[in-house]
């Protein structure tokens, strides 16, 4: 019986670069990872895939970049000025968070430090990617009210809000492919 929205699912996995192999992300050596089916909490890609799957099972599943991330912009990919970035200690390949213009947070990854420059990226550390999820569903029980209400799951560690940790070779990215935070997206 497939897993129905508004599912807790509990469960392991495996992300790698369906093309390259490249270990992305990985909770196989900590606590299952555990979200809201359909609250938008991982990629709606690997959602609808995990949504045609029984519990408890094993899984390969690839989600195409139009489906997981989307393609790499070059155009966002920004050149500004080092005294923007005072009182950090700035390394390539680290992840920086900030706030928009609208408000709301912004990621980016810094890509290259020049004398009076810095080099950052707003693309998602796997946008350009195919993304291969190696899934261990654990359980899938009914989320409660409460548990649907405010996308906080009941005694666990939910996804993006901590509980959890990942293998990251590139220095963030959230869990399952999403875009980090409480949430991810």
């Amino acid at each position: 019986m497939s897993i129905a929205k508004n599912s807790v699912v509990s469960m392991f996995y495996e992300l790698k670069d369906a093309n390259t192999g490249e270990l992305l992300e990985s909770n196989l050596h900590s606590a299952p990872v555990s979200f809201i089916l359909g609250k938008g909490q991982i990629l709606e890609g690997l959602e609808e895939e995990i949504a045609k799957l029984d519990c408890p099972s094993e899984a390969d599943v690839i989600i195409k970049k139009d489906k997981a991330l989307g393609e790499y912009d070059q155009s966002a990919v920004q050149t500004l000025p080092k005294e923007q970035f005072a009182g950090i200690d700035l390394k390539v390949g680290m992840e920086l968070f900030g706030e928009s213009e609208d408000g709301g947070t912004v990621r980016v990854i810094v890509k290259d430090i020049k004398d009076d420059e810095v080099v950052i990226d707003y693309n998602h550390a796997y946008a350009g990617r195919d993304l291969l999820f190696s899934l261990n569903i654990l359980d899938a029980r009914e989320a409660s009210e409460d548990e649907i209400l405010t996308g906080i799951i009941a005694g666990s560690g939910a996804c993006g809000c901590g509980g959890h940790e990942h293998n990251h070779h590139h220095g963030g990215g959230g869990c399952c492919g999403g875009h980090g935070g409480c949430g991810c997206h």
